[in-house]
């Protein structure tokens, strides 16, 4: 008897279905498993098996065929053991013929069988409902995650023997119902806040241009003068996620296995600072099974990279790519999978390997181990930040100062304010903000009166500025005029873009 459940699979960040077909015909008793299988999901008929003997149902000693297709998609995990028992119980006639084509199943057997959690739930749940599949079956443990999908009636099940029961009509299951959706959108409330910053308004102004255009940054200082401080307080002047931007953070999260057990969207931008001993595939995604790495885990928000030249150097330099693509492609023999990777990335340094240059009471280092230390960032890599500060340590009487300093709050709104003016502005291209600007839509929204033309001729002569470099300056030029409300940019926009564009480091003297 032939019959056929639905399944599914994540590529890269996005599900896909899986149709879950069962034969069961004469011949030499065996189970068979085909359709382009990892030897994750192989191993499946093994647990099937024995998980539906200890939950008091037999195999016939027949031949039983199972094929998951299509069989051009290679299948990775374990949320097919779900589907595959139910499948085979379907084909030996102990559920009655009930039709489960609105429905997907999913999930991981024991071998006594309990269901356990799988992840990716949330991108298959999502692409199902996309595709006219109204319910969904899976594990308990993963239905707040898969309830974040309204409109998808949403079923958790604890045990084999549970589900076998609810789909044959024996017994009730409510639908999960996510009451916390609505509560959980909008503005996180984080636990830090730029106004505990002392001093430092021209850093704050950079960083706020950057935010305002979603450009990349580069703060050099001596050790303790507060560069991860400023970081970790860049995700409290960006805007809230929008609902998408949300969703697809969170489908992220739900193949990494870290969302909470809560099942909530994330709402609060990513913050990842990963060790500068991290790996080439553990910085940009990989493995024998594609996973996003730390680059896509940043996606839609910060990337932080602090002590940047301890990190191996073949490690920065594959954040090139990504960079400028906003996306990581890795292939394999079986497929290419492509992982989103439009992050805003800040870095950090130290101008020399003590940490104390240009201090020359502290600092032990000689000029060549300066120079050398500093020269560790290619300048390919450094032509892709758009921002370079230098970072002083915090004056005396600032950290004593009763002055009030500016809220996180304050400044984010001007941010969400400027880049209402980029989405208005762009509405008609694919694009939101200044930073994603390229050479042709440069030409056709960055027009320089003469004057402006001239004086960055000027400015730009006697320097080694590459093209990538001229049109960032010309990026954080239409910025910087956002923020004052200009249509135009003026001298006076082009020179702060200048200021904050051309420091490289600490040079040495």
């Amino acid at each position: 008897m032939f019959s056929k459940v639905t399944g599914g699979t994540v590529i890269g960040i996005d599900g896909a279905l899986i149709g879950v077909e069962a034969d069961i015909n004469d011949g030499l008793p065996m189970l068979n498993l085909v359709g382009y299988l990892s030897s994750s999901v192989k191993e499946a008929g093994e647990r099937v098996r024995t998980a539906l003997k200890n939950s008091g149902y037999y195999l016939p000693p027949k031949r039983i065929t199972i094929n998951l297709s299509p069989a051009d998609i290679r299948k990775y995990g374990s949320g097919f053991d779900l589907p595959i028992a139910i499948s085979i119980v379907l084909s030996m006639g102990i559920i009655p013929v009930i039709d489960l084509e609105k429905t997907i199943i999913i999930g991981e057997l024991s071998l006594d069988g309990s269901i356990m959690a799988v992840n990716g739930v949330l991108p298959m749940v999502y692409h199902a409902f996309e595709n006219g599949i109204t319910t969904c079956i899976i594990p308990v443990q993963n239905v707040a995650e898969a309830g974040l999908i309204g409109g998808m009636k949403v079923y958790g099940v604890k045990s084999l023997v549970e589900a076998i029961d609810f789909i044959q009509g024996d017994i009730e299951l409510c639908p999960y119902e996510n009451v916390e959706i609505e509560a959980d959108f909008g503005l996180p409330d984080y636990k830090c806040d730029f106004s505990e910053i002392k001093g430092q308004p021209v850093l704050k102004r950079g960083l706020e241009i950057a935010v305002s255009g979603f450009h990349n940054v580069l703060m050099t200082g001596a050790a303790g003068a507060g560069k991860s401080m400023l970081a970790k307080r860049l995700p409290t002047i960006m805007p809230g996620l929008s609902f998408e931007e949300s969703v697809e953070v969170t489908k992220i999260y739900s193949i990494s296995g870290l969302l909470d057990k809560k099942g909530r969207l994330i709402r609060e931008r990513p913050f990842r600072a990963p060790h500068h001993t991290i790996s080439n595939h553990a910085l940009i995604g990989g493995g024998t099974v594609p996973k996003p790495g730390e680059v896509t885990l940043s996606h839609n928000g910060i990337l932080f990279l602090d002590e940047l030249p301890e990190f191996n150097k073949n490690v920065l330099e594959v954040l090139r790519q990504p960079l400028e693509d906003k996306k990581i492609i890795v292939s394999r023999v079986q497929a290419s999978y492509v992982f989103p990777a439009d992050f805003m990335l800040v870095a950090a340094m130290n101008p020399c390997p003590c940490g104390n240059y240009p201090n020359l009471n502290k600092c032990t280092c000689t000029p060549f181990q300066i120079k050398k230390y500093q020269q560790k960032i290619s300048g390919p890599l450094l032509d892709r930040i758009d921002i370079n500060m230098v970072v002083k340590p915090v004056q005396f009487e600032d950290i004593f100062s009763d002055h009030d300093e500016e809220s996180s709050e304050a400044i984010r709104q001007r941010v969400v304010e400027t880049r209402e003016i980029q989405n208005k502005r762009y509405i008609d291209e694919n694009i939101s903000l200044n930073s994603e600007l390229d050479g042709k839509l440069i030409k056709k929204y960055i027009i320089l009166e003469n004057e402006v033309e001239d004086y960055l001729k000027q400015s730009i002569s006697n320097k080694d500025i590459s093209a990538r470099g001229i049109n960032r300056i010309l990026r954080l030029s239409r910025t910087i005029a956002d923020m004052d409300k200009k249509d135009k940019i003026e001298v006076k926009h082009l020179k702060e873009a200048l200021f904050y564009h051309n420091h490289v480091g600490i040079t040495v003297r």
